[in-house]
């Protein structure tokens, strides 16, 4: 739980937060795809191999793109890692898709849970979280800098006003591993997590769905799309979810309704213009699993364990509000063979209103005793808040040039892009709330806010041009050579002092890769990319603001995508190192010293094996993740994030003629020694299990999911005391017709 791990924020705010331009003296206290045999036609609406679900078609021109829907789990083409459309087979990097049928198969309701079988991805770092998707990148936290949606950034502050993505609206969810800066500019050296949005369709979509789940959840969605005119020049989408529901605990709602249509207008084969909206709008309470160490991954000094089931804050007062806006455009034009031109753009509002007791701590009432029981009893917690407002607008302009000159192939893309954001916020931390009996919790009471911690304003700008060349020889070799600049100013107001502040920063990103293409399917490859962000804080001793953190990696891998089948399986080994990020020394002086070292081992396999099985599995071995320079000595050779040195997933589903269809997965994490190897003691390895069941007959699909399927209490993650017990199980059956 993030807000309230107050020790953990220096870090956050020293190489997030201020990317944004919040000064650290704000924040240091706190598819078209086509199918064997139909070229051009993709079912959209049955699961593959289903032999009763009626094929919903969606034409395309002849091939499988970049954004289309992928009938099944393979997906053999992507834009996240080029910003063009290239088969993955040809990127030097590792790229993973999750599509929309995977989504469903597995019964992911949030991002996370679809990244529960990726290889690199740790999705519960803080347990559960009703809040937000917190995941990992090979060992970085992927969501503090911010997703992508449709190439574009979804720029978060390091603070709670987040952007949120929605899995119904969904077409995949694509991560790419590594350093990217030369495509996205500022960001994490873990990797980007690119949503694609769902997109309208030149043939019919309609989809109706109701859910039923534990507690108490209701839910109605639809999909709607298809031409809006006889030539099939206008085109629709119109995509929504309706929620009622509570929280595992205290009977805090959890309501929610998303609403996202789209339009696109295709004038000419050349020409196309698509507007991409989206509003989403959810009223909860706030459901956490935090607790002391001692207490919950050890026993107290009296041998007692805080009850797992024990909500720790207060329905009375803890709320998260949230309401998100978003709206824009993906224009394209062929001018000719030779020459296209792109322009994305989109803007958005985003409005929080956050607010939960936590931080639990026992309550020593007897002195002179350490060992009466009377002293782990009682818990204080502690009150949190934060309201915010962010606007955003960010843009990007392409213009790729296609050449070819004897056994040279050249798709040669260069880019200007830009972004700016405002961030209005007014933070609290700290206070009083009344004590909580863990044996016998009462709430409700009195809760007194401190004063602000934070209360300010932040601006950042951010201008890149970028350029970027995928040369093809002889058609077997493939060189992806790329470079980027990037400016970037961030300005605060802080109001309870009334300082102003400006920083500029500036920086040359570089990639580079090679891909040899195998005609049985195998594709060696050898990648080198680089990321950057700004720190944002002002130097104490020179006074002038730091220089960017930089992130840099080394990459050999190798693909196999055996000849008309739809397979993929690959594997990579890495070096990668975050640099030049802030580290605080005893005096809480900072200093540009850190280095962190990531070397590790993924292997992931997408597979259907036959017409009715599918089959995912991923593996990651990562035997370094430590901290190899700090202006601080105990960090130094201790892991900077929790990173287990093993990762196993594997999901396999069948779908039988008589359209009864079964799946199960396995999910298994090793051990770890927490945030900063800061447990008291090894937090234990765990597997989860998840299940599916469901009946394919006519225009009806019905499927009952279950994740933690034996429902086994198990701790995530742990850190600076505090420990995060993992999500539950989940129950949801779902109903889906197709019409």
């Amino acid at each position: 739980m993030p807000p309230l791990r107050l020790p953990r924020s220096r870090l956050l705010s020293a190489s997030l937060a201020a990317a944004f331009g919040t000064a650290a003296t704000l924040l240091a206290p706190a598819a078209l795809a086509q199918t064997a045999g139909s070229a051009g036609t993709a079912s959209t609406g049955a699961a593959p191999g289903s032999a009763t679900l009626p094929a919903v078609t969606v034409t395309a021109d002849g091939e499988e793109s970049a954004t289309s829907h992928v009938p099944g789990y393979v997906a053999k083409r992507s834009a996240t890692g080029t910003k063009t459309d290239s088969a993955i087979i040809e990127t030097p990097q590792s790229i993973s898709v999750v599509t929309a049928d995977r989504i469903q198969a597995i019964g992911a309701t949030t991002l996370k849970d679809a990244l529960g079988y990726t290889p690199g991805v740790g999705i519960s770092p803080y347990g559960t979280d009703s809040r937000y998707d917190w995941i990992t990148v090979r060992g970085f936290d992927a969501y503090s800098l911010g997703f992508y949606m449709d190439g574009l950034p979804l720029r978060n502050n390091g603070n709670f006003g987040l952007w949120k993505t929605d899995n119904y609206g969904a077409e995949r969810i694509e991560i790419l591993r590594g350093p990217s800066s030369v495509l996205y500019g500022l960001g994490n050296p873990g990797g980007v997590v690119n949503v694609v949005s769902k997109r309208p369709t030149a043939e019919p979509v309609r989809e109706l769905q109701v859910q039923l789940g534990n507690n108490k959840r209701k839910q109605i969605s639809a999909d709607f799309s298809g031409p809006l005119d006889a030539d099939g020049k206008l085109l629709y989408r119109i995509t929504g979810v309706l929620r009622d529901a509570e929280l595992p605990a205290a009977g805090m709602k959890d309501d929610y309704y998303y609403i996202a249509p789209s339009l696109t207008w295709k004038p000419s084969s050349d020409t196309s213009f698509t507007l991409l909206s989206q509003f989403s709008r959810t009223r909860a309470g706030v459901y956490t699993r935090v607790r002391p160490a001692y207490g919950s991954l050890l026993p107290t000094d009296i041998g007692t364990r805080i009850p797992s089931s024990l909500f720790i804050g207060d329905p009375n007062f803890d709320r998260f509000n949230h309401d998100q806006q978003m709206i824009g455009y993906q224009f394209e034009h062929r001018i000719n063979d030779t020459v296209t031109v792109r322009q994305n753009a989109r803007y958005g509002r985003l409005k929080i209103d956050y607010q939960q007791l936590g931080t639990p701590r026992f309550v020593t009432q007897n002195e002179e005793n350490a060992l009466d029981p009377a002293n782990f009893t009682l818990l204080s917690r502690s009150p949190f808040s934060s309201k915010e407002k962010m606007t955003s607008f960010t843009i990007d302009n392409q213009v790729q040039v296609d050449l070819r000159s004897g056994d040279w192939q050249h798709k040669l893309l260069v880019g200007l892009d830009h972004q700016r954001t405002r961030i209005d916020q007014v933070g609290r931390s700290g206070g009083t709330a009344p004590l909580l009996n863990i044996y016998a919790p009462v709430y409700g009471g009195s809760v007194e806010l401190a004063e602000p911690y934070t209360d300010g304003i932040s601006r950042v700008t951010q201008t890149g041009i970028y350029i970027q060349d995928q040369i093809k020889w002889r058609e077997n070799w493939l060189f992806t050579l790329g470079g980027r600049y990037d400016d970037a100013e961030s300005t605060v107001l802080n109001r309870q002092n009334g300082e102003f502040s400006r920083m500029k920063d500036h920086k040359f990103t570089s990639r580079a890769g090679v891909v040899y293409l195998a005609p049985n399917g195998l594709a060696p490859y050898f990648s080198y990319s680089q990321s950057f962000a700004p720190t944002g804080t002002i130097d104490p001793v020179s006074g002038t603001p730091f220089k960017p953190e930089t992130g840099r990696q080394y990459e050999v891998g190798i693909r196999y995508q055996p000849i008309g089948r739809k397979e993929n399986y690959s594997a990579a080994i890495f070096d990668l190192r975050r640099q030049n990020y802030l580290t605080y020394n005893a005096d809480f002086e900072p200093k540009q010293t850190g280095e962190v070292s990531v070397r590790g081992l993924e292997l992931e396999a997408t597979a259907e094996l036959t017409p009715r099985m599918n089959v995912t599995a991923s593996y990651s071995y990562t035997p370094r993740a430590i901290v190899t320079a700090s202006a601080n000595p105990a960090e130094i050779g201790k892991q900077a994030s929790a990173v287990p040195r093993s990762r196993f997933s594997v999901w396999a589903d069948y779908r039988f003629e008589n359209g009864i269809k079964v799946g199960l997965g396995a999910r298994y994490n090793s051990t770890t020694w927490g945030e900063n190897e800061n447990a008291p003691a090894k937090v234990p390895a765990v597997t989860l299990y998840d299940a599916m069941i469901g009946y394919d007959i006519d225009r009806w699909s019905l499927v009952l999911n279950l994740r933690n399927l034996t429902n086994k209490t198990y701790i995530a993650n742990c850190g600076f005391g505090t420990c995060y017990y993992g999500p539950p199980r989940s129950v949801v059956a779902t109903a889906t017709y197709r019409f």
